[in-house]
């Protein structure tokens, strides 16, 4: 079972390098912790979903109706941002932070979603992209993964999709005693349109 757990997160760790490198940047710059590139805010936020918007991205989710619970809110419809969980904190001091939590309904909430900011619903996962001391402050340069639907893919090489291996004992080794476990994949990620996906760089509140 670890195998497999290795098996994706080694997958993730491939297209997350991929748009660290290749997709285009852009800097925070409305934060006041006065680096550069900033915190996160509302404002940059909203720069970034104009651009996909600009671009005729689809969105990845509807939005949320309000209903009448205390301490909700409703959720707009939304592209993904890719990220570290280094920033679960600071997302709580932007403007207009929705957290998964609040949300109208727990019908649509993904496991490793955060909260919303305006059209963006934010993913956080332990191994999301980071360059350590970049920033002009030398801090941890954090990057959100703004993406829409069809933004990026894995192409299968020769049809070579990821394969999980195990033969038992009896079938792997003297006596019986030893089995075989492993992976292998002939996969490479890409993107498929550039206008589709922004790398949003910030660091910490």
């Amino acid at each position: 079972m670890r195998l497999g757990v290795s098996l994706r997160q080694t997958e993730d760790e491939l297209t997350r390098n991929m748009l660290a490198s290749t997709a285009s940047q852009v800097n925070c710059v409305n934060g006041t912790n006065g680096d550069n590139p900033t915190e996160l805010t509302k404002e940059d936020v909203d720069e970034v979903v104009k651009a996909l918007l600009g671009a005729d991205a689809h969105m990845f989710l509807s939005g949320i109706s309000g209903e009448d619970k205390f301490g909700t809110a409703p959720v707009r419809n939304a592209y993904f941002a890719l990220a570290s969980t280094d920033l679960s904190g600071s997302l709580s001091n932007v403007a207009g932070f929705i957290h998964q939590s609040q949300y109208p309904s727990q019908d649509k909430v993904l496991d490793s979603e955060w909260g919303a900011v305006g059209n963006l619903r934010f993913l956080l996962s332990s191994i999301g992209s980071k360059t350590a001391s970049s920033s002009a402050n030398g801090n941890d340069v954090y990057n959100v993964f703004c993406v829409a639907k069809e933004a990026y893919a894995c192409v299968e090489q020769d049809g070579a999709s990821a394969q999980f291996i195990y033969r038992p004992a009896v079938y792997s080794g003297p006596l019986a005693q030893n089995v075989t476990i492993g992976y292998k994949f002939a996969e490479v990620p890409r993107i498929l349109n550039d206008a589709w996906v922004s790398n949003l760089r910030c660091t910490l509140s």
